[in-house]
């Protein structure tokens, strides 16, 4: 019998895989094995989180074929864990990005000093905020397409100009020439990942790799 393929899901920063409920859904309907990943930022730093990222997408390699699906820090977390996979695992087939950021992000870096913004987001959100240890984050090695919000509000013009952008993250922030497939979405940032566009653009990307999916297996029986 053909094993499912595996689809595991990263939150982003201040948020949990409640947030992807209707993606996880989804998948699991369309023939694949869904899981996800939690973490908080308040309380672990970017390498602690990373690392038992790692050690989980070892677990799944070590079962079969995997995809990874990564909502704005998940995104970063995603590349920085594969990068450190040791050598000789399976690799992901598919990256899916969803307004993730691989540049540093200017709101980060308008708030770093935020005493609110330090007690909330730690040392995640000064990575994110930072120039030099965004740059180290590897870029993807692996087919990866990243999903871009377009829809922002007229009050952020100040900060991001002309600039297209999802409330939270400019194009700028989001591109790289390492990304094999950008996809834009009238969608904001924040809730992506339960934007039924968003889900069905995803769940579309990665039938078109696996035309051809067994059904899930009951986890309950």
């Amino acid at each position: 019998m053909t094993v499912a393929m595996q689809a595991l899901f990263v939150h982003g920063m201040g948020r949990s895989p409640i947030t992807a409920f209707p993606l996880l859904r989804q998948l699991k309907q369309n023939g694949f094995s869904p899981s996800w990943y939690f973490y908080s930022v308040t309380f672990q730093n970017f390498t602690s989180i990373s690392r038992r990222l790692e050690q989980k997408i070892e677990r799944l390699a070590a079962q079969g074929d995997y995809v990874l699906i990564g909502h704005s820090l998940g995104g970063v977390l995603l590349r920085e864990a594969v990068a450190t996979l040791p050598p000789g695992t399976r690799m992901p087939t598919r990256i899916i990005l969803l307004g993730s950021p691989v540049r540093p992000s200017r709101i980060a870096k308008a708030l770093k000093r935020n005493w609110l913004f330090r007690l909330a987001t730690s040392d995640c959100g000064q990575l994110l905020a930072s120039d030099d240890r965004m740059e180290h984050v590897a870029a993807s090695q692996v087919p990866t397409t990243s999903i871009i919000g377009t829809k922002s509000l007229g009050p952020l013009k100040k900060l991001f100009g002309d600039e297209e952008n999802d409330c939270v993250v400019s194009y700028s922030e989001v591109c790289a020439d390492w990304i094999t497939e950008e996809i834009r979405l009238p969608v904001s940032h924040t809730f992506m990942p339960s934007n039924s566009l968003v889900v069905k653009t995803v769940i579309e990307c990665l039938k078109a790799d696996q035309p051809v999916l067994s059904p899930a297996p009951d986890q309950n029986q």
